[in-house]
């Protein structure tokens, strides 16, 4: 626990502000992210790439070669294989606010069960997808910029919209 605290105050009050991998200026900020993840994930693979402004629970798991793109936003429980790009402003959110019943204010229903979501191995995931709990997106897909993927996603699928659904095959 003491290791992971110690990652979230380094992360939080500097690593996180550092320039994105691809700007010009070259101050260590990939490794420096990458020892902070090291540190605050669940686990945490090889040669990851953690992009500024990335905010992530600790239930996170980050594959080998895998990143969190650039003001990404990962809320509770998430799996991510290896090899999964991500793009800017992606959001997973693992559970939400219960509003079944119309006698109190949503505000004081509390929440959901989290639903953890599961992202598969060689996944490339656009700008500003939001992934909703529950979701599995499987091997080799592709999620379309802008979508919001609210079911699952079979493997080798490229898949777009609000909601997000199968257009194509990748096989």
């Amino acid at each position: 626990m003491i290791k992971r605290k110690l990652g979230a105050l380094i992360y939080y009050a500097f690593a996180k502000k550092l320039p994105p991998s691809y700007s010009g200026l070259k101050l260590g900020q990939t490794a420096i992210r990458r020892f902070c993840g090291k540190l605050m994930l669940k686990e945490c693979g090889k040669k990851v790439n953690i992009e500024k402004n990335a905010s992530f629970s600790y239930k996170v798991s980050l594959g080998d070669y895998s990143g969190l793109g650039v003001n990404s936003k990962i809320y509770g429980s998430c799996a991510i294989g290896h090899h999964v790009m991500m793009g800017e402003d992606v959001t997973v959110i693992t559970r939400n606010h219960k509003f079944d019943r119309v006698d109190i204010p949503m505000m004081d229903q509390g929440f959901e069960q989290e639903r953890p979501v599961t992202i598969g191995n060689d996944v490339w995931i656009g700008d500003r997808v939001i992934i909703l709990g529950g979701v599995e997106i499987g091997d080799g897909s592709v999620i379309g910029a802008g979508s919001v993927v609210t079911k699952s996603i079979p493997p080798y699928s490229i898949a777009a919209g609000v909601p997000c659904k199968v257009i194509k095959t990748r096989k």
